[in-house]
């Protein structure tokens, strides 16, 4: 199973992407206010249109100035398809946005709520743009608020374009437009958890840096991590249905167990949407959020046992996710459920990401051992996955053998138990090790000896 989640992108002309960026405009607004506006008349014909509100909200002040965010979100929407640098990054960020517009209209028809606070009246500049608000809007289209997906869609975007020294900016009038949502006294409160929710999840299905791989392998351990999870992730469903309240929470860690159940079904690490650079996607980062707290505890529950790094050879150094400086050169990351670390930041670098607790396939090992030829050039490379026990166990293991060091994998088994006696290579690990021996390693031998 391949787990490099990113294709290179092509790069096009400035021209191209204005042309095309125009083109989706086009497209783009009058679908926006064509969806909206039906959506909305359709819901005020209806009878009674009842509204979710806590009555905390009764304190959120009404804030006439607000508006100006409130609007500026329009201007950010078209400029967004311009600031694009690649086809596929602008064809996405356009799916994206009509998904959004989609998903939001069907909430409005399934669940139609209404704003329930009058608001006050306004004079000047803010009261004329209240009022050109109202010749399009009415106080239906609550929850999920679209200007929310809206806002979470278009923050990746301009976050992805920012100089790092701007993005303070950037995050400031985000939160701004966030906040006028409420004191413009568009939504409720529940509008905007669920527009963040729906945001995220969209952003979450059409990634842009990487791409959802699937390999359904059918062995044993599969189907039981799967399982579990899945068990785990329907337990949380019926639990928020039965109890709601406080308990919709659970509908989070529902959805990420969900998602994790996927990745040992066949989608494996392109769950977590990890470049090769070792960045996970912010969407990816808070919908996984619940697992990967659980990945952390365990994580620093068993660290203990294996926070010293093991040297192989001059070549290796064999060790969990590191908590210290490291002496080597370059770092290969084998991790999926966290972003690369401030430790490895001077060094070269490259990720691979593979799912915990299942073998690597004999292709994902080939992989490996060629991504090490390209590292150890910089001199010895840490191998990394959470504790240093199996994923990296089984790199390491490869590469020994492809280098030399070993005459066969299992010389080269006892090479890496006996530097880190902690590793754990089962049976079906060793079984993959001998399928990459036997189609990779042999084949490139015999190639190498046929052409001397």
């Amino acid at each position: 199973m391949i787990t490099a989640t990113r294709k290179p992108q092509q790069a096009v002309s400035r021209r191209q992407i204005i042309r095309s960026g125009l083109l989706w405009l086009v497209f783009l607004a009058p679908f926006f206010f064509l969806t909206y506006g039906q959506v909305n008349t359709y819901t005020a014909t209806l009878g009674q249109v009842p509204s979710i509100v806590f009555s905390w909200e009764t304190h959120i002040p009404f804030l006439p100035w607000s508006i100006i965010p409130y609007w500026s979100i329009d201007l950010f929407y078209g400029l967004s398809l311009f600031i694009c640098t690649t086809r596929k990054e602008q064809s996405i960020h356009g799916l994206r946005l009509i998904t959004a517009s989609i998903v939001a209209c069907i909430g409005f028809l399934l669940f139609p709520l209404k704003f329930s606070f009058p608001r006050p009246s306004t004079d000047g500049l803010f009261g004329w743009m209240f009022d050109s608000l109202e010749l399009f809007d009415l106080p239906f289209n609550q929850a999920p608020s679209l200007h929310i997906i809206l806002l979470w869609i278009l923050w990746l975007r301009f976050r992805a374009h920012t100089p790092t020294k701007w993005r303070w900016l950037l995050h400031s009038w985000s939160i701004l437009i966030l906040l006028s949502v409420l004191t413009t006294w568009q939504h409720h409160f529940i509008d905007v958890v669920t527009g963040f929710a729906v945001g995220i999840l969209i952003s979450y299905l059409l990634p842009i840096q990487t791409h959802w791989q699937w390999h359904y392998t059918g062995s044993p351990r599969s189907f039981k991590m799967s399982k579990n999870y899945g068990i785990g992730s329907l337990a949380c469903f019926i639990l928020a249905f039965i109890f709601q309240g406080f308990a919709w929470l659970l509908l989070w860690p529902a959805v990420a167990l969900f998602f994790i159940t996927l990745g040992y079904l066949g989608a494996g690490a392109s769950v977590f949407q990890k470049t090769p650079e070792g960045n996970i996607s912010p969407s990816a980062a808070i919908l996984l959020l619940p697992y990967r707290l659980i990945a952390w505890g365990t994580y620093h529950y068993f660290a203990k046992h294996c926070a010293q790094p093991s040297i192989v050879n001059k070549h290796i150094v064999l060790g969990g996710r590191p908590l210290y400086a490291l002496q080597t050169q370059a770092v290969l990351d084998m991790t999926c459920e966290w972003p690369r670390n401030s430790y490895s930041k001077e060094l070269k670098y490259c990720s691979q990401p593979q799912i915990d607790l299942l073998p690597l396939s004999a292709e994902d090992i080939e992989k490996s051992v060629h991504t090490m030829d390209t590292l150890v050039k910089h001199g010895a490379v840490y191998i990394h996955c959470k504790l240093g026990y199996s994923r990296s166990a089984t790199v390491a293991v490869a590469w020994l053998v492809h280098h030399g060091d070993a005459k066969n994998i299992e010389e080269a088994v006892a090479l890496v138990e006996h530097a880190r006696p902690q590793v754990i290579l089962n049976a079906a690990t060793i079984q993959q090790l001998n399928n990459w021996y036997a189609d990779y390693h042999i084949s490139r031998v015999n190639n190498e000896y046929i052409d001397e």
